[in-house]
């Protein structure tokens, strides 16, 4: 991928220092007369893919309530706002949690944060099983959540130290393609336990998974090609300070430009799988619950398909990155225009399958935040840079979450079995407030740094 320059980044020559090499190539070590590069092959792939494991089961419980909504509200006895909470929470955390994880990897290697993210996982979702009240179910879906957010930075560090830097882009959207195949289980599979085997035996089953992926990642998982990556510096360097390390991310232009980019493409798709879809499609489209899975697996399946195409557009030139970005908002903002302006709210199956595979596009896009973050800070704190970074989207989906469920609650009468299509169609237009906040953001920071480069 090529490198975009910065204020402080100057070509590399055979005398160039070490600080400059190990930015241009995302590594350390190696000889001083040029930049180590990772060795890439068979051992990567087998390292990756056993983090990435990881971030799929991660996935799966991340996306475990998007199908079953409607039996929590059952369950639960809980309206659409306190229904929001639980993701909101979940989301929540997992954004508050990414700083102090990056922080870790940095310091303490993937390896370990992978596997206390697993235990935290399981716990979490053993605890939701087992709940029958609000309280005890919105406390298991935290710890859920801090697990959560602990797998995929990891994952991008492990793949760092094992990728050339030019691969890295398409390693990572092939990590979040990988996820994706957690969420086609919770919409295939999960969604049909759900019915046929009920709540505590379906989330029980799931925390379960855990055992034979923590068994795998301590068994098997080399964090690096030399082994465990160092938690410290190279030699002659002191380790900074957190709240150094903390600033010096963030007044990187880039990583700020990162989370932007994450928070605006993310959230559309975030917010219709992890929770609305499946309400919206049923009560306010009328389809049946095999139907409106039918269309949630669509959505799966668009985001793997965009995220392969995403990587190799991005692994050719990082000048694609910017026109993915934006033609993601802008297509989106427009589908979703037409959608919601359709007579009485109920819009065509055709336009539903369009907005949907277009939203398919908006995890893989927001993952261009993190090749910005990854291709402007040095190792030793790219995990906290992706920390930033990677809160974006979830913040935005925490935005867009709760103020969805408060519109269809201040917009349905007290007593009533469901939301109406109007309920819905005037819900939904709130999350064209994130979305142009985040817009003017990116073009703003765009701007910043056009201005920067030599």
């Amino acid at each position: 991928m090529t490198v975009e320059p910065t204020r402080s980044a100057r070509p590399l020559s055979a005398s160039a220092p070490r600080a400059t090499a190990d930015r241009t190539s995302g590594t350390t070590g190696g000889p001083a007369v040029g930049p180590w590069q990772p060795p890439g092959g068979r051992a990567a792939w087998t390292a990756w893919s056993i983090g990435a494991s990881v971030y799929v089961l991660a996935v799966i419980h991340r996306t475990s309530l998007g199908v079953a909504g409607l039996d929590a509200a059952d369950r639960f006895g809980i309206g659409a706002s306190a229904l929001s909470t639980f993701s909101i929470l979940q989301v929540l955390v997992y954004a508050a949690m990414q700083i102090p994880v990056g922080v870790l990897v940095d310091r303490f290697g993937p390896r370990r944060v992978l596997l206390l993210g697993v235990l935290l996982l399981s716990t979490g979702q053993l605890a939701f099983a087992f709940s029958d009240a609000f309280g005890p179910a919105l406390a298991s879906r935290a710890v859920l959540g801090c697990g959560d957010a602990m797998t995929f930075i990891s994952v991008l560090r492990i793949a760092a130290r094992w990728f050339p830097a030019a691969k890295n882009p398409l390693v990572a959207q092939l990590t979040g393609l990988a996820g994706m195949s957690g969420n086609l289980v919770t919409t295939v599979v999960l969604a049909q336990a759900l019915h046929s085997e009920g709540w505590t035996p379906t989330f029980t089953a799931i925390a379960l998974l855990g055992i034979g992926v923590f068994a795998l990642v301590a068994l098997f998982l080399r964090e690096s090609p030399e082994g465990p990556a160092p938690a410290a510096p190279a030699a002659g360097r002191p380790r900074p300070a957190v709240r150094r390390q903390v600033r010096d991310a963030w007044q990187e232009p880039g990583t700020r430009l990162g989370l932007w980019i994450h928070f605006t493409t993310q959230f559309p798709g975030n917010a219709f799988g992890l929770l609305w879809g499946l309400p919206y499609l049923v009560q306010a489209q009328g389809m049946t619950r095999t139907e409106a899975g039918g269309l949630l697996t669509l959505l799966v399946l668009a985001n793997m398909s965009f995220g392969f195409l995403f990587g190799r557009l991005l692994s050719r030139t990082s000048r694609a990155r910017m026109p993915i970005v934006l033609t993601t908002i802008g297509v989106t903002s427009l589908l979703w225009a037409v959608t919601l302006a359709w007579p009485e709210g109920h819009p065509p199956l055709w336009l539903l399958v369009s907005i949907i595979l277009v939203m398919g596009s908006n995890g893989p896009a927001s993952l261009v935040g993190l090749d910005y973050a990854r291709a402007r800070n040095p190792v030793e704190r790219l995990g906290t840079a992706s920390g930033i970074v990677n809160m974006g989207g979830f913040i935005g989906t925490m935005i867009t979450l709760f103020g969805i469920g408060v519109l269809l609650d201040a917009l349905t009468p007290a007593g009533a079995g469901g939301y109406s299509a109007s309920a819905f169609r005037w819900a939904f237009c709130w999350q064209y407030v994130p979305m142009a906040v985040g817009t003017v953001m990116i073009l703003r920071l765009r701007r910043r740094l056009s201005a920067e480069a030599p």
